[in-house]
């Protein structure tokens, strides 16, 4: 592929979507505790007995975006090996003492702040269920304003600014580094015990990048545990992690490298807010690439994201049945055209 390896590359983490239980629950967490956006609510278009949650930014830009499919009746899920170990949040330097004193009194349990690669400063903790959830305190996060949502109930100089990285635990690691590294156009940049962290390069990706999204998230991290035990999906994971491709064409170019790497690819399917192929990494992880537009504003207004059902336009006929099988919602307020119930 020579010096053009890059060219067609991802441009950095689109949105990451996990398994909750209860809904109304995921989104009082979210919204209530961590301050985000309720963007979208939607349903799982493979099963739309079940919503489907997107919080985020004021407008759910790539890049903020963490969903949820809430399934009431499914088995916990564990963390373990092939699997998106920890989703992270980016907030500002000086955001470390407002977090964990808010911790403390919502009653969130915490470890932190640590200290990762002398740079970063951690809050761990979990929501309700047990995704493992990190706040990243960096520099970084001053380039990342746009992301902190203006109308959300915590002040933009303490609020969340979108995602900051993710990371993964495989058993080995050497064929999952060559697709970041060959083929979604990644390069290590640090290693610190058994963590190794990727990252896109801003020189190669371009300015391209830089006009869509200030300092878009583009960190993965990578940690090897050999003997662990296998992970299982259900509520307290992560389902999958998808990254974000310009186009359509971007994103046709970028499905030829990865079969042509060896890998099964779905075919380009619709998801109404961007366009989805899917496929499972080396490790076992669920990847998908997601086109950054046509976004959440293309079935509502901005002020009115996240205050109703929506539903894509070949599931209205079942409009009827899908609401009466979904659990009634309180949607917050603030931000949004409510408090409404379903």
């Amino acid at each position: 592929m020579g010096s053009e390896k890059f060219d067609q590359g991802v441009l950095g983490i689109h949105h990451v979507t996990a398994i909750a239980r209860d809904p109304q629950k995921n989104i009082d967490f979210y919204t209530g505790i961590l301050g985000l956006r309720l963007v979208k609510i939607t349903v799982n278009f493979d099963d739309p007995t079940n919503y489907h949650l997107y919080y985020g930014d004021e407008l759910g830009r790539p890049g903020s975006i963490i969903s949820f499919f809430p399934l009431e009746y499914v088995q916990q899920g564990w963390r373990g090996t092939g699997q998106v170990d920890t989703i992270s949040f980016s907030i500002p330097e000086n955001a470390i003492e407002y977090w964990i004193n808010r911790f403390k009194d919502k009653g969130i349990s915490h470890r932190g702040p640590t200290k990762r690669f002398n740079s970063e400063q951690i809050i761990t903790f979990v929501d309700h269920d047990g995704v493992k959830l990190e706040l990243v305190a960096s520099k970084e996060a001053e380039n990342r304003k746009i992301n902190a949502w203006n109308g959300g109930p915590i002040s933009i100089e303490h609020a969340v600014r979108g995602l900051h990285s993710i990371t993964l635990t495989l058993e080995g690691y050497e064929k999952t580094v060559s697709l970041l590294t060959d083929i979604l156009g990644f390069s290590k940049i640090v290693n610190e015990d058994n963590r190794v962290r990727f990252q896109i390069d801003d020189t190669v990706r371009g300015e391209k990048v830089q006009t869509t999204v200030n300092s878009a998230p583009s960190i993965v991290d990578i940690i090897c545990h050999p003997y662990s035990h296998r992970g299982t999906s259900g509520p307290g994971t992560v389902h999958h992690v998808a990254w974000r491709t310009s186009t359509n064409e971007n994103q046709a170019e970028i499905r030829n490298r990865i079969v042509k790497f060896g890998l099964n690819v779905t075919p380009v399917i619709n998801r109404v807010y961007f366009n989805s192929i899917y496929f499972r990494e080396p490790g076992d992880v669920l990847f998908e690439i997601a086109t950054d537009t046509p976004g959440f504003l293309v079935d509502q207004e901005s002020a009115e994201l996240g205050n109703k059902l929506v539903l894509p336009k070949w599931l209205e006929p079942k409009r009827i049945y899908i609401e009466k099988t979904l659990p009634s919602l309180k949607i917050p307020s603030k931000g949004n055209m409510g408090p409404e119930t379903k």
